[in-house]
Parts: structure tokens; C-alpha cells; sequence
């Protein structure tokens, strides 16, 4: 996600449905608190879950 993956990029890497790739993306901008994926790769850059 942090690198620009699309929902269904990132289904095809993980060999799930897209539709639960969106509902992980979901809960992930939830947790951080994020309304965006770059507001959440920032997020967890910042808490040191990124480099």
C-alpha cells in the first residue's frame, strides 16, 4: 500500500479477493487514523513500521 499498490495490486500479491484486500486497506487507515494511503504511509513511517 505504501508503495502506491493499487487494492487490486495488492490481491494479486497476496492471492486474496480484491474485495478483501479493500477491507484490510480499510481497517489499516482506521488503525493509523489516516483518510488517505499517503496520510497513513506517513503515519507509519512516523511509528517505525516503515523505513
Amino acid at each position: 500500500m505504501a508503495s502506491g499498490d493499487s487494492n487490486r495490486d495488492i490481491a494479486r500479491e497476496l492471492f486474496i479477493s480484491e474485495k478483501t484486500a479493500s477491507v484490510h486497506v480499510s481497517n489499516i487507515l482506521a488503525k493509523l487514523g489516516a483518510h488517505s494511503r499517503t496520510a497513513a504511509a506517513a503515519a507509519a513511517h512516523r511509528l517505525g513500521v516503515l523505513r
